[in-house]
């Protein structure tokens, strides 16, 4: 058991990484987030929080958490409908939560539109941000002298044709088969899994990052509108790297 690493990272990503047509000229960029939680944490305080926070809504834990359905008051939050106080205190109570999470938050946001602009060729924005928040998630288990361990990421699922292809560019990554910018780190330092999970799983990782992701996309689509989930975000970023 000591084999495995301090630390367990989540995933999740908002926006697609098509490019060209494919653009949607509302939402042209392609964000992508590691939360990086120590386990003890996870263990005591975040996984019985956001339980605690299920069985408080709705009576039981297996409502799955999604920004998207959230927004919408979709599907199992089609309740937040049927007044603005019941409203207002679900949002108020899932802010408290992501704020009471101990963890931190590497992240990368890809403008697709000026992607495209630079380059002729422009390289996959997933495979772009993919790297940055390795870049990141490297300098922070350096910090926690995790060199030794066995470090996993859980990715969402998005198919098997999709992870194969993540799980490949991934593994280029951690070999050191993929050079991307000035910097010239030593992935191999560190052992890495990936491990691929459908959001049905109900797994209270990806949740969080799911909860995430939209929005830091947001605030650097749109960083004058007031944001109030990214003020609470902020503080648990390691960076945002941005590019181009």
């Amino acid at each position: 058991m000591s084999d495995f690493s301090d630390f367990i990272i989540y995933a999740d990503e908002s926006g697609d990484h098509g490019l060209g047509k494919d653009i949607d000229p509302n939402y042209p960029i392609f964000a992508l987030v590691f939360c990086i939680i120590r386990k003890k944490d996870f263990i005591k305080e975040i996984v019985p929080a956001i339980k605690k926070f299920k069985f408080d809504y709705w009576g039981h834990d297996a409502v799955i958490l999604h920004e998207r359905e959230i927004h919408k008051s979709k599907d199992d939050f089609a309740f937040l409908l049927t007044g603005l106080n019941l409203r207002e205190r679900f949002y108020n109570d899932l802010n408290k939560l992501i704020e009471a999470a101990t963890m931190q938050i590497a992240a990368a946001v890809i403008d697709k539109i000026k992607l495209q602009e630079r380059y002729k060729e422009p390289w996959n924005p997933y495979e772009i941000a993919l790297y940055l928040c390795m870049e990141q998630l490297y300098e922070r288990l350096c910090l926690e002298k995790q060199s030794t361990k066995l470090i996993h990421i859980v990715f969402e699922s998005r198919g098997k044709k999709e992870d194969a292809k993540l799980k490949e560019e991934f593994l280029k990554i951690s070999r050191n088969e993929t050079r991307w910018g000035y910097k010239n780190l030593d992935f191999t330092r560190f052992k890495f899994e990936p491990i691929f999970k459908h959001k049905l799983s109900n797994s209270t990782g990806l949740q969080l990052a799911d909860l995430t992701a939209r929005p830091i996309g947001i605030s650097a689509l749109r960083p004058t509108q007031p944001n109030r989930a990214m003020e609470i975000i902020q503080p648990k970023l390691v960076s945002l790297k941005q590019f181009p």
